[in-house]
């Protein structure tokens, strides 16, 4: 059953706190999951919240710092001493998670917390692993795993694996290397189970495993592992040794992320932020956007007023400039997000681009078709005016295909030219299609007037 983080709640952890009352307060909070208690912290002080991690149990509380947002984990970080860093969270998390806490750190602190690690073994991974590129398969990957030789047995395999097991919190695969190191293959629990203790594990292992190298990008894993349906993926180097494991709650997070980060851009906001980052950072990521609507705005006046005589000829014209303008926007946005969420999810590799450009006309045809005779059929019976239905609707025709199909081209344009197609979509789309549309609007009625 899921537990409701309530107003009530909350305020009685803040009370048990403020009286001091520990013993009451261990009782409250004890029972709850790691997530559960990260999203209390999020209503309470940098105070208060650092009297909860000195209550928790050393693993519960390395898991509870992994599940809070970056921004109030630094704030956190930043008031305890190293010592305190290693022993009470570090040394009870897994590699990826201890290399992502520890990469957050600044330099004099990252240090510091390294030496207080009492298991060398465990320092030594996270070493490693900071050297790599966080958006890479190495800065994602965890150490932990589990391996075995194949030239064990059987018998010497279950002996290893329930040695290995301890520092493992879940077994997905049991990787098979050679006496370099190399991956030659994985076993399946099954199989070892099901075979006589003297069996060789080099005649009952599966060779055909899907790896992926140290610098494979974070993109490309989230592809493979939803491809083939995989619950974990060996990370190996240049020469095919074995060096970690990403599982699938190491892509959730990132597949999380960057739907936030694409979120972000649709809706105007460049950078990464979140609702705890200071009012100048937030400002920063807003205004770039709100400057090319600004602009946007000035050109259409500018059309605006490049049309003039038409709209003071035929004021029945204007009546009809907010919906070109807000189905030119609403057409490309929607054609741009459609062609973003191809490119996201790989049907880029299944579709040519003049395919996929192709079906995308079609649509628009139907599309502009369907709306255009809607409001012919309503201008028809409700204006009596035959040059402004007419104006209208094959101005919406044609202003609904080519807004679709901008909206199609430039994120494929941007792709091509290794961009973030995200930024194609959102104001930008919206803004030139509102420009444009206009234009359109106004040129054909100033045809269909014949006003000079």
């Amino acid at each position: 059953m899921q537990f409701e983080i309530t107003r009530e709640f909350i305020d009685r952890v803040k009370e048990l706190i403020e009286f001091n009352k520990v013993q009451e307060l261990k009782l409250l909070i004890d029972p709850l999951h790691p997530a559960d208690i990260a999203e209390m912290m999020d209503d309470l002080s940098l105070d208060e919240a650092r009297s909860i991690y000195l209550l928790l149990e050393d693993e519960k509380a390395s898991d509870v710092l992994v599940e809070i947002p970056e921004n109030d984990r630094k704030k956190i970080l930043n008031v305890l001493p190293p010592e305190l860093i290693a022993t009470k969270f570090i040394e009870y998390m897994d590699s990826d998670d201890a290399a992502d806490i520890v990469a957050d750190l600044d330099e004099v602190l990252k240090q510091e917390v390294l030496k207080e690690i009492e298991d060398a073994e465990q320092a030594e991974d996270i070493a490693d692993l900071l050297e790599y590129d966080e958006d890479s398969a190495g800065g994602i990957m965890a150490k932990e795993l589990v391996s075995v030789n194949e030239n064990w047995t059987v018998a010497t395999c279950l002996k290893e694996i329930s040695r290995q097991a301890e520092e493992v919190d879940e077994i997905f695969y049991v990787y098979v290397v050679d006496d370099e190191l190399k991956l030659k293959g994985v076993l399946s629990l099954k199989k070892l189970i099901l075979n006589p203790t003297h069996t060789k594990i080099s005649n009952i292992y599966n060779k055909d495993v899907k790896t992926v190298n140290t610098d494979t990008r974070q993109e490309e894993i989230a592809e493979i592992m939803d491809k083939y349906d995989l619950i974990a993926v060996p990370v190996i180097d240049e020469e095919g040794c074995l060096k970690g494991r990403i599982t699938f709650d190491d892509v959730i997070d990132f597949v999380r992320e960057e739907a936030e980060r694409d979120y972000q851009m649709i809706s105007g906001i460049s950078g990464d932020v979140e609702p705890g980052d200071k009012v100048w950072k937030l400002l920063n990521a807003r205004i770039p956007w709100l400057l090319i609507g600004l602009l946007g705005g000035i050109l259409g006046a500018l059309v605006l007023g490049s049309h003039e005589t038409e709209l003071s000829t035929v004021t029945e014209l204007a009546f009809f400039i907010p919906l070109i303008a807000a189905m030119a926007g609403n057409v490309g946005v929607q054609s741009s997000s459609i062609v973003v969420q191809s490119i996201a999810s790989g049907v880029k590799e299944i579709e040519s681009t003049s395919k996929r450009l192709l079906k995308e006309v079609l649509v628009a045809v139907a599309t502009a078709s369907i709306f255009a005779v809607l409001i012919f059929l309503y201008n028809f019976f409700t204006q009596g005016n035959m040059n402004l239905t007419y104006s209208v609707s094959i101005s919406l025709f044609i202003v609904i295909i080519f807004a679709s199909v901008f909206g199609s081209v430039i994120p494929m344009v941007l792709f091509k030219l290794k961009i973030d197609p995200a930024l194609a979509t959102g104001p930008f789309i919206t803004t030139m299609n509102d420009i444009l549309g206009l234009f359109i609007y106004l040129g054909i009625g100033k045809i269909f007037f014949r006003i000079i």
